[in-house]
């Protein structure tokens, strides 16, 4: 990646909006949108895809155990559905179009509703033909609220995303093309991170959500101008909050930072020894810094994995630079690409299994889980961060531990969505 040939936003965007709970929320409306994402004055409005007439979609969310709610209205020319990333749902309204529900056609609706029994940092996104239609905007935040809120000023959501433009400030209409697929994705020659308009105070105390939103690219991430902890990773407490330094997001993953402002907050992306800055938020006035730590964030009820029942290996293949696979498509897992009839394992609810991922790629893969999360285990066996998407960089391979708690059909894919469309992805059955 060349600084001569890739564009990185330094200007917050204020499209953003702020939580808004499930009460009174409008229908969600899948529709094109005009909106401005490259610097305005030097390229024109983009014409996207996205909800309620802007990119990202408003910031939808509930309080934790309470229910969700939304009528999901298409008026897109084509299909859609919206799939609500992490959230420990029940299976028919996961959003996924062959697998959970029919495709929400032209013209109709989908009522989804559901119980968000974990507090935590989300995101929906669509899940029909998700490489084109979240690449051109149709993704936002979700947000489920502790019951007891952290003790902070500023309660701020920032998505990141990368885009891919012309040289005239049009999205470049090459979704899905096969040199994409095969390689590291659809790499974007423009990035941003949206973020709310809102004066920060030095001294003030924050919590900073970052979402990558993006499609395919990996976000090793410099935060400036705050001094604070990472306390969540994938909506998941951690047990004990940890340096912000090394934060690395693959497409999907989500980390909350609780922080106390010192300076203007800057999110930068690092690129080998240099850094691009994807958006800032200025500060105006001081207050008096606060002199308690960061306390960990209320854990998450979960059940305690249990004697392994079943130990499951998912071979990743295919991709340029790669050995032949027994697939019919650019990915595999397991010699088998897309969707098959039988799924990738049969598993009674409650039980704990080990899955070990082992990447025979040339390339990183992201993988994703729905409806679940797991631990990755660290060498030792013992039990590592709870995620429910994991980076598994080429040549590498990780285990993971997860109790299958939540009955139903549940997709097991590649986040990074352009390896998703070229076969990368399988489900698991939980009965």
């Amino acid at each position: 990646m060349k600084r001569r040939d890739f564009l990185w936003s330094t200007i917050a965007a204020t499209l953003a909006p702020r939580v808004s709970l499930a009460t009174g929320t409008p229908d969600l409306v899948a529709q094109t949108v005009t909106t401005q994402i490259l610097p305005e004055g030097s390229y024109p409005p983009s014409e996207l895809l996205g909800f309620n007439g802007s990119v990202p979609g408003p910031t939808l969310g509930v309080k934790q155990a309470e229910t969700f709610s939304i009528r999901l209205r298409n008026d897109l020319t084509e299909g859609t559905a919206v799939h609500w990333h992490g959230v420990r749902l029940r299976n028919d309204m996961d959003g996924v179009p062959m697998l959970t529900q029919d495709i929400v056609d032209p013209g109709a609706t989908f009522d989804y509703r559901f119980s968000a029994p974990d507090a935590g940092t989300f995101w929906y996104h669509s899940h029909y033909l998700s490489h084109e239609q979240v690449a051109r905007g149709l993704m936002g935040p979700f947000i489920v609220e502790e019951n007891e809120k952290p003790d902070v000023d500023h309660d701020i959501v920032a998505m990141l995303a990368d885009w891919r433009f012309d040289q005239t400030g049009a999205l470049a209409d090459d979704y899905g093309n096969m040199h994409d697929v095969a390689h590291a994705g659809r790499l974007g020659n423009y990035a941003k991170a949206f973020l709310p308009d809102v004066a920060l105070q030095k001294g003030q105390r924050i919590r900073l959500r970052l979402i990558n939103a993006s499609v395919d690219r990996v976000m090793p991430l410099e935060l400036r101008g705050i001094d604070g902890k990472v306390v969540a990773l994938d909506g998941m407490p951690l047990a004990t909050p940890r340096d912000m330094t090394g934060l690395v997001l693959a497409p999907a993953q989500r980390a909350d930072v609780i922080a106390d402002v010192s300076d203007t907050v800057e999110i930068l992306l690092v690129s080998n020894s240099d850094t691009f800055a994807l958006g800032a938020l200025m500060i105006d006035g001081q207050v008096p810094k606060r002199s308690s730590p960061v306390a960990p964030l209320p854990p998450n009820m979960f059940a305690v994995p249990d004697k392994v029942s079943q130990h499951l290996t998912l071979k990743m293949q295919g991709g340029a630079m790669a050995r032949g696979h027994g697939g019919d498509n650019i990915w595999a897992f397991n010699d088998n690409s897309d969707l098959q009839s039988a799924p990738f394992g049969t598993l009674s609810r409650g039980e704990t299994v080990r899955i070990t991922l082992v990447n025979d790629t040339a390339f990183a893969h992201g993988i994703h889980l729905h409806g679940h999360h797991f631990y990755e285990l660290a060498e030792d066996d013992s039990l590592g961060d709870l995620r429910d998407t994991t980076l598994v960089q080429a040549g590498a391979k990780r285990d993971i531990l997860c109790v299958f708690d939540n009955r139903g059909r549940w997709m097991l894919h590649c986040h990074m969505l352009s390896h998703s469309v070229g076969g990368m992805k399988t489900w698991v059955q939980v009965d």
